[in-house]
């Protein structure tokens, strides 16, 4: 497999800011020895299926070289893989484990982002309301994706989904687009408008064997301008969930002038950015209220999943 030809402008930090725990998943992506087992050919950027093993341990993971990184115009070259720290980092600040374990170090290919490899469940149920049984004469959403449907245009978004928007089928027709209105999702819709996540699609939705809902590829996030291109607009201009406010408090204090979580991120993202994650959290905390779509940026990625 040839090394990823280009190399980033500039020194990526790779050591960790603190120390991870003996025995985490952190410290066995941060120490351990890498292998490349093969690449993922449908990213848009070099992503490596790889093993990592420390001291006796091994597990799969996803290792995004820098140096692998197509060049963005919105977002400063070489920065992605920070990025998807930065983004784990704030996860574990809200108290939600929606990003798995996301670390920075050195590579067969140089420095870049470490992550754990999450297996998927076999079969991703349609969600709350599910599809319509076989022979059922009323429509019913039709799974596209894991958490996503399709549902009849015509008709207000069925019980337990929520509509993101109208959608183009193949036939000229026309469905609208939903999504779960699960608990997991609301978290991960939070966790974007924090992170200025300008690329949440269905493809970066990841639901385990044991349930659990894991969101992938932040690398474009944490941008000063507003960004967020979501599929989870079904909340749009409603009350935060008390949780949700509950968290959003927690991450605030965590981001203190000289709290650990500023001085980590301080490492991956630019003193301006910081300040913008800060205005975020206040702006949602003042709000109380998810954000709806500003108008100067498509509200929703394509293709959506």
């Amino acid at each position: 497999m040839p090394a990823p030809e280009r190399v980033p402008p500039g020194p990526v930090t790779t050591a960790p800011a603190e120390p991870a725990p003996a025995g985490s998943v952190t410290a066995l992506l941060t120490g351990g020895e890498l292998t490349v087992r093969g690449r993922i050919a449908e990213a848009s950027n070099a992503v490596l299926h790889c093993t990592v093993v420390h001291q006796g341990r091994t597990a799969a993971c996803v290792y995004k070289p820098v140096a692998g990184e197509q060049p963005l115009w919105d977002f400063p070259d070489g920065t992605l893989a920070q990025r998807e720290v930065a983004a784990y980092e704030v996860c574990a600040a809200l108290g939600w484990e929606l990003i798995p374990p996301t670390v920075l170090r050195e590579g067969p290919y140089g420095p870049g982002m470490v992550q754990l490899w999450i297996d998927q469940a076999d079969e991703e149920p349609a969600g709350p309301g599910g599809a319509p049984e076989a022979g059922e004469s009323a429509p019913g959403p039709v799974p596209v994706g894991h958490l996503l449907a399709l549902a009849d245009a015509e008709r207000p978004a069925p019980e337990g989904w929520r509509a993101i928007g109208l959608a183009e089928v193949p036939g000229g027709g026309t469905a609208l687009l939903v999504h779960a209105d699960d608990v997991r999702l609301r978290r991960l819709a939070v966790l974007d408008a924090v992170i200025n996540n300008s690329d949440r699609k269905g493809g970066h939705l990841l639901t385990s064997a044991d349930g659990r809902l894991h969101g992938i590829d932040h690398g474009v996030t944490f941008h000063t301008e507003d960004k967020l291109r979501t599929l989870l607009w079904g909340w749009a201009g409603e009350p935060l969930p008390e949780e949700a406010v509950t968290a959003l408090g927690r991450l605030a204090t965590a981001l203190g002038e000289d709290a650990p979580l500023t001085t980590r991120l301080a490492a991956l993202l630019t003193p301006a950015e910081v300040a913008a994650l800060r205005d975020r959290v206040a702006a949602l905390l003042a709000s109380g209220t998810h954000p709806v779509p500003g108008g100067e940026w498509p509200a929703i990625p394509w293709p959506p999943v």
